[in-house]
């Protein structure tokens, strides 16, 4: 019973679990509860959502773990044939193989495997040269597995809510502009200016060919619209800009929750109206559909 008490269960939440591993982290700056294991025994969690790292980053990391070795151990966990799975650490441990090291300091803690990639998240979010569709990819498994609230990762991570919601909003461009910003191409800031473009892809092409700051790129968007505006959609165009601040407010946040572009249309006067949803692939309509017959 006492094990069992020790166990951090998902219904203790993200601040919980965030606790746990920072108590882990001061127990090993202590230099208690550590030990030593072959490298050959340690492996990553093939569930890690950080693909991608950087070379010159795990370079820069292996030349200090020569100079200096590994200060602060992995946390990891005990699988049933004896090897263990990092639950947070996997840079130190590749650039640990770098470096030939052929032993490494670890931490071994109880967690279950919803924890495991909720930690692997967490450590993800909480550094630094994360790029921002990673960090965004990350809030939106949080929201999606562990039904994690925009206020709740808000105050447990230490960010503000518009922080957290404009990052999601990325989540709703096409693959190919979030490749561009992932690709560094891109800044975050002129990705969200692309947002509300029914041609992201392209403008995204001639903010990167004209080297326009995001001030520029927003007049671009502009134009872009005030265009559409003056086609046969003008009516509805015009009726569009005239929404309320609360109504574009409450557009943004289904948008931001829903990983999908959602449009309010209201009937002034009267309490009816609609609530359009779009989708950009046929994976996001299955998703959607899925997700509405679950409810």
């Amino acid at each position: 019973m006492a094990d069992k008490d020790k166990r951090r269960g998902l219904g203790r939440g993200l601040s919980a679990l965030m606790a746990d591993v920072a108590e882990t982290q001061t127990v090993a700056s202590e230099g208690a509860a550590e030990q030593y294991v072959p490298i050959e025994k340690i492996s990553p969690n093939p569930e890690q959502p950080r693909k991608r790292f950087d070379p010159q980053d795990l370079d820069d990391l292996a030349n200090s773990i020569r100079e200096k070795g590994v200060i602060q151990p992995l946390i990891v966990r005990r699988r049933d044939d004896g090897t263990f799975e990092i639950v947070a650490g996997e840079r130190r441990w590749r650039a640990s193989q770098m470096a030939q090291l052929h032993e490494l300091p670890i931490i071994v803690r109880e967690f279950t495997d919803v924890e495991v990639l909720e930690v692997a998240i967490i450590e993800n979010i909480q550094r630094a040269d994360l790029n921002s569709i990673e960090e965004a990819a990350g809030y939106r498994q949080l929201m999606d597995r562990f039904g994690h609230t925009q206020e709740k990762m808000a105050e447990a991570l230490g960010k503000s809510r518009s922080h957290i919601a404009n990052l999601l909003r990325l989540l709703n461009l096409p693959e190919n502009v979030l490749e561009m910003v992932r690709q560094g191409d891109l800044t975050a800031g002129h990705a969200r200016t692309l947002v509300p473009s029914k041609n992201p892809e392209k403008l995204a092409k001639q903010i990167i060919a004209g080297g326009l700051s995001v001030r520029a790129a927003e007049a671009l968007i502009k134009k872009e619209q005030q265009a559409e505006n003056e086609g046969p959609n003008k009516r509805a165009a015009k009726s569009s800009n005239e929404k309320d601040a609360d109504t574009r407010a409450l557009e943004g946040d289904l948008s931001a929750n829903l990983g999908l572009k959602v449009t309010l249309n209201h009937k002034p006067g009267q309490e009816a109206g609609q609530m359009v949803l779009h989708y950009t692939t046929m994976d996001e309509l299955d998703e959607l559909c899925q997700r509405l017959s679950a409810s």
